[in-house]
């Protein structure tokens, strides 16, 4: 079932207030709370809204370096090369890609050599071909799903 306009109201809810309770924001839209909370059980379901744990910072965290590592991989083991990868603890995401390399991994470090030595423990892993690393020096614009929301729900105005 498509975000309908109503899904949207809720999902900027979520995200601008994200610790309020189901009662608060069930006043906020003037609706009923049993509307909302099927609704919500419907976006869960449907895989809209993946989950409801805080965000964290891995700078906050003493890991305030941030890279993105390229990995190639050798034909017919990506599947353990991305198995290999869940268990280093440094990688934030990882993904099969296209193009430059078969995976990227998003790779936080408490400084540049802890960098290096996360980078030369996946270089060494069986099936790594070679990497290639980009070191980010700023983020420009945070994680965020709210424009997006806020775009589909014109859509579903419009």
């Amino acid at each position: 079932m498509p975000v309908d306009e109503l899904d949207t109201r809720i999902l900027r809810l979520l995200l601008e207030q994200p610790r309020t309770s189901v009662r608060e924001y069930a006043r906020t839209l003037g609706i009923a709370r049993g509307t909302l909370q099927a609704r919500l059980d419907r976006l869960e379901r449907d895989g809209v809204i993946t989950g409801t744990a805080p965000a964290l910072s891995p700078a906050a965290l003493g890991h305030p370096v941030l890279a993105f590592v390229h990995i190639e991989v050798t034909q017919g083991h990506l599947d353990e090369v991305g198995d290999a990868l869940a268990a280093v603890p440094e990688i934030v995401e990882a993904f099969s890609i296209t193009g430059g390399g078969d995976l990227l991994a998003r790779v936080v470090a408490r400084d540049n050599a802890h960098l290096e030595d996360t980078v030369q423990k996946l270089i060494s892993m069986p099936g790594v071909v070679r990497t290639r690393t980009e070191v980010a020096l700023r983020e420009r614009v945070s994680h965020r799903m709210l424009p997006l929301v806020e775009s589909i729900g014109r859509l579903t105005r419009g």
